[in-house]
C-alpha cells in the first residue's frame, strides 16, 4: 500500500514551505485578509498561508469554476467561439456586475467570456451556464462534480456568479487550485490580460476588475470578487520564467488592501524562491530480497524521477535525502508495488516525497515453475 505521493497538482497535494509567522508582512495585519494562500502552481507546493482551509463565502471567486467548465466545454469542441447563445430571461434579470443582457438577444461565446472575465458580468455568465447545461440548477450540478474530481473536498455551490447564499463556500487553498487549474486553459489566455474593451459595437465598456493587469509584472491572470458576505476577495496568477504563483486572499477589508496582499504575496514567492531538481542516488537503490518468488530479488525504483520542487533562493546546498526500503517482500510482487520511500527535506521540513517502488512483476515459486527451473538448468548443461 502507498504510503506517500509526490507534490504534484495532479494529486491536490501541497507543502507548506513557511510558517505563518515568519512572514512579517502578513503578520503586521492580524485583522487583514480572513483566508491568504501563496501557491506554485507547477508544483502544487504552498510557500505560506494563513487560516488555507476556512470555509468562507467566495463572491465572484465562483466564476473561477464557471469558467473552467467554460473553457473546457470548448476544448472539448462541445461549443466554438464564435458560437450565439440567446440570453433567457432569467439571465437578463441578474443583478450585481452586469452587461444588461436583454431577454432573447444573442451574443457570441466569445463575447459573453469576454464580459466575465473582464468585468465579472452576472448574467453573462448565467447566460452561459445556461448554455452548457439548460439551466443554472444543472450547470451548478457540473460545478460541484468537477470539484470533486479535482479533490477539492471543501468547497461547494450553489450558484454558478457568487451571490452569497447558505451552502456556497470555498477555502483559498481550493481557490488556488482552481486558479491553477483554468490558467492551463489557452482558449481564455487572451481575455485575462485586457484591461479596457467594449461590446455592442462600443454602447458597453467592459473594465477590468483586476487591477493587477495593468502594472505587476508576470501578470498572466485572476480573478476579483466582492460581497457583502465574502468582503473583498482576489485570486491572481503571475508567472516569471520558470516558476507560476497564485496568491489568494479572501475577506480583505478594502479593495485596496486585496490589490496590496496579493502583490505582496506574488513579490515574496518570487524574490524569495527558486525551482529546485532534488538528486537521486540510484546507487541507493540497492536489491530487496524476495520470499518465495521466481526471483531471489528485486531491484527497486524511485516512482517519481525529476520533479521539480519549490525551495528558498541559496539553500540548494542545505537539502538533505533519506532512502528507507522494506527489508524483505513476499511473492506475488506486482510492478509498482511499495518497497520504500525516498524524501528529501531542507531545514528539517520535507519538500519532496516518492515513494520507491517494483520495477516488475515477481510471481510466487511453485512446483511446476520450480520444476521448469530445474529442467532448465539440466538442459542448458
Amino acid at each position: 500500500m502507498k504510503k506517500l505521493i509526490c507534490i504534484i497538482i495532479s494529486a491536490v497535494v501541497a507543502v507548506t514551505l513557511v510558517n505563518p509567522k515568519s512572514f512579517a508582512k502578513a503578520e503586521e495585519n492580524d485583522e487583514g485578509a480572513k483566508a491568504e494562500i501563496l501557491l506554485e502552481a507547477g508544483t502544487g507546493q504552498v510557500i505560506y498561508s494563513k487560516n488555507p482551509d476556512a470555509k468562507l463565502p467566495m463572491a465572484s471567486i465562483t466564476k473561477t469554476m464557471t469558467l473552467l467548465l467554460v473553457a473546457e466545454a470548448i476544448q472539448r469542441g462541445e461549443m466554438s467561439l464564435d458560437e450565439k447563445v440567446k440570453a433567457s430571461s432569467y439571465a437578463s434579470e441578474a443583478e450585481g456586475s452586469v452587461i444588461w443582457l436583454n431577454a432573447g438577444e444573442e451574443m457570441s461565446v466569445a463575447e459573453l467570456i469576454e464580459a466575465v472575465v473582464v468585468s465579472s458580468a452576472n448574467d453573462a455568465c448565467i447566460a452561459l451556464a445556461e448554455h452548457i447545461a439548460g439551466s443554472e440548477a444543472a450547470f451548478v450540478k457540473m460545478m460541484n462534480a468537477r470539484a470533486k474530481e479535482l479533490g477539492l473536498n471543501n468547497t461547494r455551490y450553489t450558484n454558478c456568479v457568487g451571490f452569497d447564499e447558505s451552502g456556497h463556500y470555498s477555502t483559498a487553498r481550493d481557490i488556488a487550485l482552481i486558479t491553477a487549474e483554468l490558467m492551463k486553459c489557452e482558449v481564455l489566455r487572451s481575455y485575462w490580460l485586457i484591461w479596457l474593451d467594449y461590446l455592442r459595437g462600443g454602447e458597453t465598456q467592459l473594465v477590468n476588475t483586476n487591477k493587477l493587469v495593468r502594472y505587476y509584472d508576470g501578470i498572466i491572470g485572476g480573478k476579483t470578487g466582492t460581497t457583502d458576505g465574502a468582503g473583498y476577495c482576489l485570486s491572481a496568477c503571475a508567472e516569471r520564467k520558470d516558476m507560476r504563483f497564485v496568491a489568494v486572499a479572501l475577506g480583505c477589508k478594502s479593495d485596496e488592501e486585496r490589490f496590496d496582499r496579493c502583490e505582496e504575496l506574488l513579490d515574496y514567492g518570487f524574490d524569495n524562491f527558486q525551482k529546485f531538481t532534488p538528486e537521486q542516488d540510484f546507487s541507493k537503490l540497492i536489491p530487496i530480497k524476495v520470499v518465495r518468488g521466481a526471483q531471489t530479488e528485486i531491484v527497486p525504483i524511485i516512482e517519481q524521477q525529476g520533479v521539480e520542487c519549490i525551495i528558498k533562493k541559496g539553500k540548494a546546498n542545505n537539502v538533505e535525502y533519506e532512502y528507507s526500503f522494506v527489508e524483505q517482500v513476499e511473492a506475488p510482487v506486482e510492478k509498482g508495488q511499495f518497497l520504500g520511500e525516498y524524501l528529501v527535506t531542507l531545514d528539517g521540513v520535507s519538500i519532496f516525497r516518492s515513494d520507491i517502488v517494483a520495477n516488475q512483476d515477481i510471481p510466487r515459486m511453485d512446483f511446476w515453475r520450480c520444476l521448469g527451473l530445474v529442467l532448465s538448468e539440466i538442459l542448458s548443461m
